[in-house]
């Protein structure tokens, strides 16, 4: 198990924290500050990790954002990260939503709260679509992964199918395949 020890617990729980605390809508908004603070400048996984932990939290019970923390959290520093790390990033939001839930029928019909909300869900949107393209380009590598996205893309949008079912067949079709080809073996 690689146990990184520049990963103090502290810097675990102010770096989740505040990936917690500056985004919003979910924990695929939160991909692309994942990429930036724990690929890029803390090195504590690798891009094609942090996609094998998006995917994993895709289809285990829970927040994906909490199943990413606790994943990169476990990894750098053993199970007391991981606990670390899902506390980091579930902390801002428990205390913003206490402090929001307190005051939001007081605030709810103000027009400049609506058009603050609605410009934070544009760019959101943008965010996401920023991190599918970045999620594209490590992601999808032949023929075989556009077919695959464009099935699920359809799926998804036109057929209403579960992502839990579209998640489970990508993965065994991804073995069939692996297989079949030859790239199932261990080297």
């Amino acid at each position: 198990m690689f146990m990184d020890k520049k990963a103090s617990l502290l810097d675990l729980f102010l770096t989740f924290a505040r990936i917690g605390g500056f985004t919003f809508g979910g924990g695929y908004a939160m991909l692309p500050m994942l990429q930036k603070e724990v690929v890029e400048e803390k090195k504590w996984t690798t891009e094609e990790e942090l996609l094998d932990y998006y995917a994993v939290g895709q289809c285990t019970p829970g927040i994906i954002a909490v199943n990413v923390a606790t994943f990169i959290g476990q990894k750098t520093r053993g199970v007391i990260g991981g606990i670390i790390a899902t506390l980091g990033v579930v902390a801002p939001s428990f205390v913003i939503i206490l402090a929001i839930a307190s005051v939001i029928n007081r605030f709810s019909e103000i027009t400049i709260v609506a058009h603050a909300l609605a410009g934070i869900r544009v760019a959101v949107a943008a965010l996401i679509v920023s991190a599918i393209i970045k999620l594209w380009k490590k992601g999808i590598k032949d023929l075989l992964g556009i077919i695959i996205f464009a099935a699920v893309v359809l799926l998804s949008l036109l057929l209403n199918v579960s992502p839990i079912i579209i998640v489970v067949v990508a993965m065994l079709f991804g073995i069939v395949y692996g297989r079949a080809a030859g790239k199932g073996e261990k080297k």
